[in-house]
């Protein structure tokens, strides 16, 4: 549901936590967490390692603040005019955010850190709470075309259309192209319409 990170306009202070983090995010795409170091990203950065200790104090604190600075994108999901073509236009993203070479290796290593670090596991789940609040849009689009009932958890139906994109990337390790998104995204729609996420768990 696209990248972490994003760069913003601001003064000194600012450049410097976007150069770091950034290059705490190439630094953990090339080495993962374990390989990561505070004196890497300074020098990949540019910055002086006392600062960026002084800062961040760690390699563990680093990638937490680089995880979370996912949720300063700019990042909107599809508007195709159905719940089906939105959901299934997030979870094509998924399929290529995962398994295209020239960027599946920072999400691969950040899902990894999340195992490894509280701190980075307590980020990336705020990073995707604040996906799929962003991604809770396309339902209510479709509740407003009256594509599936008013009462219906729109986060949920999000989850069901992407978990098995995850599941065959981390448990079954199967293939995943296109088609799984695909057909995720109508086995959530044809629940939606039959009422299965009605009252269910509270967004969050």
């Amino acid at each position: 549901m696209s990248e972490p990170g994003t760069q913003r306009p601001g003064g000194r202070t600012e450049r410097t936590r976007v150069a770091v983090l950034m290059a705490t995010l190439d630094e953990l795409a090339e080495r993962g967490y374990a390989g990561l170091t505070v004196e890497a990203v300074a020098a990949r950065s540019g910055v002086h390692k006392t600062t960026v200790y002084r800062r961040w104090a760690s390699a563990e604190g680093l990638v937490a603040a680089a995880l979370a600075m996912g949720a300063e994108s700019e990042w909107t999901p599809p508007d195709t005019g159905s719940l089906q073509g939105d959901l299934a236009g997030i979870g094509r993203e998924l399929v290529r955010y995962f398994t295209e070479p020239s960027l599946s290796a920072l999400p691969m290593a950040s899902i990894s850190a999340a195992f490894l670090s509280e701190r980075a596991a307590e980020s990336l789940r705020a990073y995707y709470e604040d996906r799929h609040a962003r991604c809770a849009v396309v339902v209510e689009r479709a509740v407003a075309r009256g594509e599936v009932p008013a009462d219906i958890d729109a986060v949920e139906v999000v989850r069901a259309a992407t978990a098995p994109v995850f599941y065959r990337l981390f448990v079954s390790r199967e293939a995943v192209d296109d088609s799984v998104a695909d057909n995720a995204a109508r086995v959530a729609v044809v629940a939606a319409k039959a009422g299965a996420f009605a009252g269910g768990m509270p967004r969050r």
